[in-house]
Order: C-alpha cells, then sequence, then structure tokens
C-alpha cells in the first residue's frame, strides 16, 4: 500500500507541474500579444519633419552669419579713440560671423580700455555691428596720479593726465569708495555757503582732514566726524569765510568747541578757541 500511495503522488506532482508550466506558458503568449504595433510611418515622417526643421534653422543660420564689414561706435567720447574700440572688436571676432560672434566676450573686451564705464554691442543686420560707449566721469584724484569716479572706483591708477580742477582725495588702499563717498556729502554741504573743497584726506590712523578752496585746514580727527563736521558748519564755517585770508586752520577735535589757527601776521596770536571743553585726541 505505500508503495501504491508513493506513486499515486508522484503522478500528481507531475500533473501539477505540467498545469503550471502550461500556466506559465500560456501568460507569456498572451503577454506577447499586448506589446503594441508601432506606426512605423508615422515615426519616419516624424524624423523627416525634425531634419528638415534642423537644415532649414542651419540653412538660415549660415545665409545669416555674413562677414562683419562695419563696425559704427556711438557716444560722447573724448578719451575713448573709436580707432582702438575697433580694434579690439576686430581681435575679438576673429574670423566669427554677425551670428557666430560672441557679443559679451566683444563687451568684455572693451572694458579693457581705461576709460570706458559701459559698453553695449549689438547686431545690426546685414553685415554691421552696432557699439556704444559710455565714458568714465572723473569726480577727484587719487593719491598721486589715480582718478576715480563716482561710485568710488579707481579706473586709473597713473594716469598720464590729470585735470588740475579735481579735488585731491587721499587715503591708505581700499579706502577709495570711504573716501569719496565722504568727499561727495562734504561737498554738497560747503556748496550751500558758497564753498569748495580742495582736497580730503584719511591718514593711516583713521584720522580725517580738509582742505578747502581758500587754504583753510580743517581737522575732524577719528571720533564723531560727522558730528564736528556739522558743528564746522554751524559755528565756523561763517567765520572761515569772512577771515579766510587771515585762519590757517580749524582744529575741530574739542568735546565742545573749536580752535582756530591764524596765520603769521593774522589777527590771532597763534591761536585760539571758540566755546569750551578740552582738546580730544581723536
Amino acid at each position: 500500500m505505500g508503495f501504491l500511495n508513493r506513486k499515486r503522488n508522484t503522478r500528481r506532482s507531475t500533473r501539477r507541474s505540467a498545469r503550471n508550466a502550461g500556466s506559465e506558458h500560456s501568460a507569456a503568449r498572451a503577454w506577447s500579444f499586448m506589446l503594441p504595433a508601432l506606426n512605423w510611418r508615422r515615426i519616419a515622417v516624424s524624423l523627416a519633419s525634425v531634419t528638415l526643421t534642423a537644415l532649414a534653422v542651419l540653412g538660415l543660420t549660415l545665409l545669416l552669419n555674413q562677414p562683419i564689414q562695419h563696425v559704427i561706435v556711438s557716444g560722447r567720447l573724448q578719451r575713448v579713440s573709436a580707432l582702438d574700440v575697433e580694434k579690439i572688436v576686430r581681435a575679438r571676432l576673429g574670423g566669427d560671423g554677425l551670428v557666430s560672434a560672441d557679443l559679451d566676450d566683444i563687451s568684455r573686451g572693451l572694458h579693457t580700455l581705461p576709460w570706458v564705464d559701459h559698453a553695449s554691442v549689438q547686431r545690426r543686420w546685414p553685415r554691421s555691428l552696432s557699439i556704444e560707449i559710455v565714458e568714465q566721469v572723473a569726480v577727484a584724484r587719487w593719491n598721486n596720479a589715480g582718478l576715480l569716479n563716482a561710485r568710488g572706483q579707481l579706473f586709473l591708477s597713473e594716469s598720464r593726465f590729470v585735470p588740475p580742477e579735481l579735488p585731491q582725495l587721499a587715503g591708505p588702499a581700499g579706502t577709495e569708495q570711504e573716501v569719496t563717498a565722504r568727499y561727495l556729502t562734504v561737498q554738497g554741504r560747503l556748496t550751500e555757503v558758497g564753498m569748495r573743497l580742495a582736497a580730503l584726506e584719511l591718514d593711516a590712523r583713521g584720522a580725517w582732514s580738509l582742505t578747502l578752496d581758500n587754504g583753510v585746514l580743517v581737522r575732524l580727527g577719528r571720533a564723531q566726524v560727522d558730528e564736528r563736521f556739522e558743528r564746522f558748519m554751524l559755528a565756523a564755517a561763517r567765520l572761515v569765510s569772512q577771515r579766510a585770508t587771515d585762519i590757517a586752520y580749524v582744529d575741530m577735535r574739542y568735546s565742545n568747541g573749536f580752535a582756530l589757527g591764524w596765520k603769521a601776521g593774522g589777527s590771532g596770536s597763534g591761536g585760539s578757541s571758540s566755546g569750551s571743553g578740552a582738546p580730544v585726541h581723536g
């Protein structure tokens, strides 16, 4: 009996295995019939359309990418030479045409010219480039022979020509923007009372001093610079304007008041003070 039972079990296992194999085969056949049919005609038409579009774009680019024959330079040019502009443009172009030209690279090249503040480069069809130049505007001299713009940028460190009418600013390296900002503020206030600034200096210790166009030196020191300048405008500016030929300097480094230094032969005896308080060293 045991032998017969084992034989029956073996037959049942064989039938189950056959049924499972048949099921898997049927599933595989069913899966193979679920794959979508490809519309090869539509694919061919799409590929042809993309190819034709790319060829059309390439052809149009080649047609428009004409050699550049003219460089048109505009702007109020006093320091920048149109010839220098054209030389840089030609060098940056190489063999590029109107479409392939790198306008940003040309603009960067133009900014290497010392007096160029801004350069705009545009294409002008069919074979030209339009260049608009905005020159730097110098508002002050810096140290020995440098020139500053209104943003406090030292755009020329060694200028061969320094306009003598510009005020002289001086300070340690890296303080150009700080000194320029104070100059613009001070000059604006002085103009209100008919004075002009000839020089402004920030020394290595951080002390400020300014020289008026009438030759009078005003010492502001290191601390409370804005407050001291305002006190000068309120209390000393009128006197300096009236007695500029006699006054050598005004020392505002006092806690409350100021001191005057008289020129030789002036009405003072070498120095006098107005107000109270001891001099402040700073």
